[in-house]
């Protein structure tokens, strides 16, 4: 493995919790502050790159 893709493995004391925002109705918000209903929907959303989506956009 190159110096460049090396990965270091935390100990579990050096971990912390990350928080992930998203933006929805135009405002940042972090995921945690969401309702149950809002946290499930965005627990089923689909990702994407535009790279890859767009070759499929181009035949629709």
């Amino acid at each position: 493995m190159s110096d460049k893709h090396q990965q270091h493995q935390l100990a579990e004391n050096e971990r912390q919790r990350c928080e992930v925002w998203t933006r929805v109705m135009g405002y940042h918000r972090p995921v945690s502050e969401f309702n149950p209903g809002k946290q499930g929907e965005h627990h089923e959303r689909r990702h994407f790159t535009e790279a890859r989506a767009l070759p499929a956009m181009a035949h629709a």
